[in-house]
């Protein structure tokens, strides 16, 4: 009974503690120094050799001016513990006074520690690199790496480099570090990131010294990993031409794997970059026996075409397909060109009982669930081009089911609400959208925000959703890829709108429509009247942005497309296309060619 009734006060004793502490924290984060300092003397009287109380005291007696009682306590501590990292609180507690010939004394003070025993370092530079003293946080750790050759402190001098503003520096310490230390590959990588994304002009000068830093190694030196930095360094730039250079070279001397050059196409892809994927492609297929590989490839290089193709090209397209799938067969590795074929003679060939027979056909070999998914997900869409909802809703739906919190389930998700939106229950479409709007997948929470947009603003300006229907209407021809029947409704809901909050995303589409029929006048003029009439909209940065891209990529007038990338920059730093168009700037500005 006396074990269990002092087991009983031990837990309160604890909990009382622990709820004290807590107290001490939330006054502190507050900044209501005087009652955390109450609360914290009161914790290190029942635990005197706790440093973290010890150190709230101090910061305490600090914020509320109280420097000579801050210095008493750590005198107090250093006498009982002699640690040397105290010596440096006693420094800071000088400096925040303004004392800096007392400040510099116990700095050197603490110096002369690591003299004495090496392993003081750890402490010591830790205590100036939290009071955000770099100069001595870069004396102790020379110091200490001078003292004892074993010791690496080449990571932590880098960071502090670029803290004092010593770039070059700071670059040659952490690309010597990552070639001397692997493992530090990665989390070195991430630092020199932090600064490839400063302001403008120190983000252009330091692109230029780390290109140049990098070059330079890998001309000294026939090692391939400087080759694969220079690859890192031309993704981060969205360079992913001079990247693939890099990992060609790699690969003529280490021919082992294709992994690094298939990742460099499905971003080169992901990001737009349609020629460099294309190059990359046709590469591997000149280069591998991997049918897998080639599938890939292969499937590519056909979406591409297909693309691009017109009426007169699907019948030679059709016939390169069906040899394709001929010479692999009909197996689960050989699906994503299956895949392609069935979208091919729905949506381009208008056969869409065909795309069925071949997907249902596919689902009967022995296949994984995410194959699976990929099959259903085409099949509901084919579905969904016939205009049978439902059927393509229950499709759906089962993908959701057998892949709740996967990519591929919330891409099922996304088409199952654009399903409801096509067929005018805008109620149950926006209730998807608005949970879909929190999506960890950044694309699938754009589109879903979007739309939920879309239907938000025209509910809100016509409660009888006139507009709204005709749009939608417009968009579910999009969908179908009936390009003249689309563009003649956009036309009409454009001409006979009667809200104002429908034109500016119908003059959007209407671009798009034209970029995608090739006529680009057409298309600049709707995004020109969006950026002359719905300045204050919420597509005004889209316009900008697709209007930048026809002049730089279709009609390569340079000084267009910079002056349209600058407004996204400096007018719209809150959208998605922000860092793509100061990316695009740059590169058409010049910063990062040597």
């Amino acid at each position: 009974m006396k074990l269990f009734l002092s087991s009983i006060l031990l837990f309160l004793s604890m909990s009382a503690f622990a709820q004290g502490d807590q107290l001490a924290q939330n006054y502190f984060d507050k900044g209501d120094f005087e009652k955390a300092l109450i609360s914290y003397e009161d914790l290190l009287k029942n635990q005197s050799a706790n440093s973290n109380y010890f150190q709230k005291v101090v910061e305490c007696y600090q914020q509320l001016s109280q420097f000579q009682k801050a210095e008493t306590l750590i005198n107090e501590r250093y006498d009982k513990f002699k640690q040397a990292n105290l010596l440096v609180e006693l420094g800071y507690n000088y400096q925040l006074q303004k004392n800096t010939a007392q400040a510099k004394k116990y700095y050197d003070l603490s110096l002369e520690e690591i003299k004495k025993n090496p392993s003081n370092v750890y402490a010591v530079a830790a205590v100036f690199e939290k009071r955000v003293v770099p100069e001595y946080a870069l004396k102790a750790y020379e110091l200490g790496q001078s003292l004892e050759p074993k010791f690496n402190f080449n990571y932590q001098m880098a960071v502090i480099y670029g803290q004092l503003g010593n770039t070059d520096k700071m670059i040659d310490t952490f690309l010597d570090e990552s070639f001397k230390n692997p493992n530090s590959y990665i989390m070195i990588q991430n630092q020199l990131a932090k600064f490839m994304t400063e302001d403008e002009e120190s983000e252009a000068t330091f692109n230029i010294t780390l290109k140049k830093a990098l070059l330079v190694r890998a001309q000294k030196s026939q090692d391939t990993f400087w080759n694969q930095y220079l690859s890192w360094f031309y993704v981060q730039q969205k360079d992913y031409g001079k990247a693939f250079i890099q990992e060609k070279a790699i690969y003529k001397r280490e021919p082992e794997t294709f992994a690094n050059i298939v990742n460099l196409a499905q971003l080169a892809m992901d990001e737009g970059d349609d020629e460099t994927a294309k190059e990359i492609f046709s590469f591997v297929l000149e280069n591998t026996q991997d049918q897998e590989l080639q599938i890939q490839a292969h499937t590519f290089l056909m979406s591409m075409k297909i693309e691009k193709a017109t009426d007169k090209d699907f019948p030679a397209i059709k016939t390169e397909l069906d040899a394709l799938l001929t010479q692999f067969g009909i197996a689960p590795f050989s699906l994503p060109l299956q895949i392609v074929e069935a979208h091919f003679v729905t949506f381009n060939m208008n056969n869409p009982e065909l795309g069925k027979t071949m997907l249902k056909a596919a689902l009967e070999i022995n296949i994984n669930k995410y194959q699976a998914a990929d099959l259903k997900m085409e099949l509901a869409d084919i579905l969904l081009y016939e205009q049978k909802f439902n059927q393509a809703l229950i499709y759906y739906s089962q993908i959701e089911d057998d892949l709740k919190n996967d990519e591929v389930g919330h891409e099922a998700s996304l088409k199952s609400a654009k399903t409801s939106y096509f067929k005018g229950d805008f109620e149950w479409a926006q209730k998807q959208f608005k949970e879909l709007k929190s999506a960890s997948t950044q694309l699938i929470a754009n589109d879903a925000l979007e739309y939920f947009l879309l239907i938000n603003d025209n509910t809100v300006a016509d409660s009888t959703q006139t507009d709204l229907k005709k749009f939608a209407r417009a968009d579910y021809l999009l969908y179908q890829n009936k390009i003249p029947e689309a563009l003649a409704e956009f036309l009409l809901v454009l001409k006979e709108h009667k809200t104002d909050e429908i034109q500016d995303v119908t003059l959007l589409r209407l671009g798009k429509v034209y970029e995608k029929q090739g006529d680009y006048t057409a298309a600049l003029a709707q995004y020109q009247t969006i950026i002359d009439k719905f300045a204050e909209g919420i597509y005004i940065d889209e316009a900008l942005y697709f209007s930048a891209e026809i002049y730089n990529k279709q009609l390569k007038d340079v000084e267009k497309a910079k002056a349209l990338y600058e407004k996204v920059i400096f007018s719209h730093e809150d959208s998605i296309y922000f860092i793509d168009a100061r990316q695009k700037y740059r590169q058409l500005r010049g910063d990062t060619n040597l």
